[in-house]
């Protein structure tokens, strides 16, 4: 195999769809005029017409103006990058965290290649679309937008048009007040599913205003059968006065999982309290042990027997109950000393359920009391002590709160995704779980960085809400590692800024007409935007690749005086990166030595096109890296 060109786009989401259709129904997939096309005819057939809802049938599910464009959205690939910020990162070489600074669609598109599937906990505190707050309004690129207009998606007028402002304010005199706020979600949580683990779930702040669409857009997304709870937080104590008529004192906080038979929760950490009710009556050497009823409803029949007590008493199961187990395993429990009749042993017979036996965590309760996570006075007074007393953030977040969301479903190596972040508490909880259980989770942050939000002195500190949640979490790192010295060093407190810019490539200014007929000028003319590093290179080419790099140790070295290699996670990638004919003859050779002569094989081997000198350097380069044995995939961008 020779070079490849790198992906220009992320993946079509469409096409992958396409392809799915096309396995389990191959006949219903042709050839149309752009490509591959479904024949919705041959697949109308596959099922009986009972099976199919179309044209004006009813059927259960939520509809809004504008849903056809917001799925379109979520589908459509993007041309966007990732540009590293090392100025605003914090241990940017050696950290496993990201923040990401840009708008949160295209961060999501761009993360999917690398880490779908990969996400265990996702967290999101987005507009709650109360008719004060800011939402998203997408502006799509030119390429897709002229799509949904040829797909009907969109007038030529375009509502959704190039210069809107993607962050405005949802005013409830809007005609669309609601259908904007579900527009706006709706495309993320579907790339938001495709993040997360099977194992995986999200959890989802929201208020009464778009409560119950909310729950309906996850049931769609997400699967019914994969609602985990609706979680009730007071996140509040007392009564607002001013209220005309109730004063809310809850937020809802949404879960659901990715699959609900794989997802697994590690329950609340046991207390003191909860563990008095265990008693040891009667000595028993397996410690102290709560009793539990034996009899359950409904009655199965095979479970109806009679029951002697030590006191010669004769008992059944209570009208339409059973015992909970067969006879047979009850008397192996009798043996086992596992039932209790009371001291006087003529009591009812119950299960004896040790507190060494039990899982260590207690299930949650869906109402989670400000006195266990925390209230909102809380957060904004322990964000204000972060910043020397200064209050640059309305209604923050509790770090509690989020930390009882991790620990119910992260281990200690998990991936965690807040794309709504804020002031960053969430990457602020993953840090303090961490130096609290030993754990190594990593955080990856999204933020659109905007000043729309930012009030008082924050305006006059901070250039948008991204450089308060980088700054809110170098002050929380350096205070976790203020009171636990022993972690410096071992707790991964940094983050690497990464922000989402435009594509690295120049727009073509030549036609490919123009070109054959201007060759000289064609070769002439760069192919990368002025002012773009080797780095943003090198990202670029990390965005393409199915293993999660991103937060991978990045290692600069010279294979020969004035040739410079990048090595990512410890030479599974790495790449050359020189521009305008600087890969002499002389100066590849020494490359393509330095590759392969690597303690690891690199899986993918990525060079810049106009780095080579002329063609011939470059087949020399494809030639020497496959005779040496190299069998990565060889990449040019």
């Amino acid at each position: 195999m020779g070079f490849e060109n790198l992906p220009k786009t992320t993946a079509d989401l469409a096409q992958e769809q396409m392809a799915k259709l096309r396995t389990l129904f191959p006949e219903c997939v042709t050839e149309g005029p752009a490509g591959l096309a479904v024949d919705f005819d041959l697949l109308r057939q596959s099922f009986s017409s009972e099976a199919v809802v179309e044209g004006p049938k009813e059927r259960y599910r939520l509809e809004w103006p504008g849903k056809r464009a917001a799925r379109y959205a979520a589908n459509a690939p993007t041309a966007s990058t990732l540009r590293p910020v090392r100025e605003r990162s914090k241990d940017f070489d050696t950290t496993q965290n990201l923040y990401i600074e840009g708008d949160n669609l295209e961060a999501l598109k761009l993360l999917r290649t690398a880490y779908s599937g990969k996400v265990k906990l996702i967290y999101i505190d987005p507009p709650y679309n109360t008719g004060h707050d800011f939402i998203y309004h997408d502006k799509y690129v030119r390429s897709v937008r002229e799509e949904m207009i040829k797909a009907g998606l969109l007038d030529h007028a375009g509502r959704q048009t190039e210069d809107k402002d993607p962050f405005q304010r949802n005013d409830e005199t809007n005609g669309r007040y609601h259908s904007d706020w579900l527009s706006m979600m709706y495309p993320r949580l579907l790339l938001a599913r495709d993040l997360l683990a099977d194992d995986g779930v999200i959890f989802i702040s929201i208020d009464d205003n778009e409560q119950a669409n909310l729950k309906r857009l996850c049931d769609e997304i997400f699967g019914a059968g994969n609602f985990i709870a609706q979680v009730v937080w007071e996140r509040a104590y007392a009564p607002i006065s001013l209220k005309k008529h109730f004063s809310p004192s809850h937020d809802y906080i949404l879960v659901y999982a990715r699959d609900l038979a794989q997802a697994q929760c590690n329950g609340i950490p046991r207390t003191a309290e909860a563990d008095t009710r265990y008693k040891n009556p009667d000595n028993d050497p397996r410690g102290p042990w709560a009793s539990d009823n034996l009899s359950v409803g409904p009655a199965v029949e095979s479970n109806i027997y009679p029951i002697t007590t030590p006191s010669g008493r004769v008992v059944y199961p209570p009208s339409g109950y059973s015992w909970r187990v067969s006879e047979e395993e009850f008397l192996k429990r009798v043996k086992d000393n596992r039932i209790w009749f009371g001291t006087d042993g003529n009591g009812v017979p119950r299960i004896k359920r040790f507190l060494s036996e039990v899982k260590q965590g207690i299930t949650p309760m869906t109402v989670w009391k400000y006195t266990e996570v925390g209230h909102s006075q809380d957060a904004t007074k322990a964000l204000k002590a972060l910043f020397d007393g200064k209050d640059y953030f309305d209604y923050p977040k509790h770090v509690p709160l989020i930390q009882r969301c991790l620990s119910l479903y992260s281990s200690k190596d998990d991936l965690v995704l807040d794309f709504f972040s804020g002031s960053g508490t969430t990457a602020h909880a993953v840090m303090a779980l961490n130096a609290e259980d030993g754990g190594n989770r990593k955080f990856i942050l999204v933020q659109l960085p905007k000043n729309v939000e930012l009030t008082g002195e924050a305006v006059k500190t901070f250039a948008d809400i991204c450089a308060i949640g980088e700054e809110r979490i170098r002050r929380a790192g350096e205070a976790i590692l203020g009171e636990r010295p022993e972690l410096r060093g071992k707790l991964d407190v940094g983050f690497r800024v990464l922000r989402v810019d435009e594509k690295n490539e120049l727009e073509a200014a030549l036609t490919p007409v123009d070109a054959l007929a201007n060759w000289e000028a064609g070769l002439a003319e760069g192919t990368v935007k002025p002012g773009r590093t080797e780095e943003d290179l090198l990202f670029q080419a990390l965005l393409r690749v199915t293993e999660p790099l991103l937060v991978e140790r990045i290692e600069r070295a010279e294979a020969a005086p004035g040739a410079t290699v990048w090595s990512v996670a410890e030479g599974f990638l790495v790449a050359c990166l020189m521009g305008e004919g600087a890969l002499t003859a002389a100066k590849a050779e020494a490359v393509t030595r330095w590759i392969v002569g690597q303690a690891v094989a690199p899986s993918y081997v990525v060079f810049r096109e106009e780095g080579f000198a002329d063609d011939t350097v470059k087949a020399n380069v494809e030639a020497g890296l496959r005779q040496a044995g190299c069998r990565a995939t060889l990449w040019v961008l």
